[in-house]
């Protein structure tokens, strides 16, 4: 696929993009969380998109391993006033989010994709998005938040993920989802351990069913701490080594922390490559 439908919006997937994290969590594992800080958070988006994301992806419930749900409430008031700021700046903007009456509300003021960890199981998912024009970002979980680190389990990552994905692809057109909305992310770090993750990465095209186009995000994650020994305001270089191999391995949209430094780092790889 060499396009991907996006809302508003039709994105060429000829070269990578790179999807800017806006966090609205006031719990988040690499310490950039802006829950209720409209400003700073509105700030932090147009210095991402000046530094050259390609779209952007607003969080504002905490899916790090041991998170609390969030109420939708909270989840709302903390999403709309910066989404409704946004909604004119000319890039996607994508929601992350499993609840679907965040997505009502999202797609409502101008949404244009839902990136969900729970690949759009949850009861009214596939409803709340059918009858949209927005891109749906089907991701691999093994548990949930909560617990997903405490043992996980495969007999083969690869094609474990790989099925669970397809499943979810045929769900999703079983809804009437276009092929063209949809987009895959094997999951780096939910419910998998170093050994899966490493495992997932050096197999990457066999964890993806063929003819869709993967996310991938890896950004300051603790694998990249293990493999490093360094905390988490310390791992830009590991996060841009990370996201150029999954380039390298046909990852076409990189969720990132660090822009700027990521763009710099693909323009060179493209130069030289």
């Amino acid at each position: 696929m060499t396009a991907l439908h996006c809302g508003k919006f039709l994105l060429s997937l000829e070269r990578p993009l790179i999807m800017g994290i806006v966090n609205l969590t006031p719990d988040s594992f690499s310490g950039d969380g802006l829950a209720s800080q409209r400003d700073a958070a509105l700030d932090q988006a147009w210095r991402m998109l000046e530094a050259g994301a390609d779209l952007l992806d607003l969080g504002a419930e905490s899916s790090r391993p041991g998170a609390l749900p969030t109420s939708e409430t909270d989840e709302l008031e903390r999403l709309l006033p910066l989404l409704d700021a946004l909604r004119d700046c000319g890039k996607p903007l994508s929601i992350d989010t499993y609840k679907p009456a965040v997505m009502r509300a999202a797609l409502d003021r101008g949404a244009d994709m839902i990136n969900d960890i729970y690949a759009f199981r949850m009861p009214g998912a596939f409803d709340a998005v059918a009858h949209s024009d927005c891109a749906l970002c089907l991701m691999h979980m093994q548990g949930e938040p909560q617990t997903m680190q405490e043992q996980p389990q495969y007999g083969d990552v690869t094609a474990e993920v790989r099925t669970f994905l397809a499943g979810r692809i045929e769900a999703a057109r079983g809804a009437g989802i276009a092929a063209e909305r949809l987009l895959l992310d094997p999951g780096f770090g939910f419910g998998k351990t170093l050994a899966h993750n490493v495992e997932l990465y050096r197999r990457f095209p066999d964890c993806l069913p063929e003819g869709f186009p993967a996310l991938v995000g890896v950004s300051r994650k603790s694998m990249l701490g293990a493999i490093t020994g360094r905390p988490v305001s310390e791992r830009l270089a590991a996060s841009i080594t990370a996201a150029l191999v999954a380039v390298q391995r046909g990852a076409r949209i990189i969720r990132v922390h660090d822009v700027a430094e990521t763009r710099d780092a693909l323009a060179v790889w493209d130069a030289l490559r």
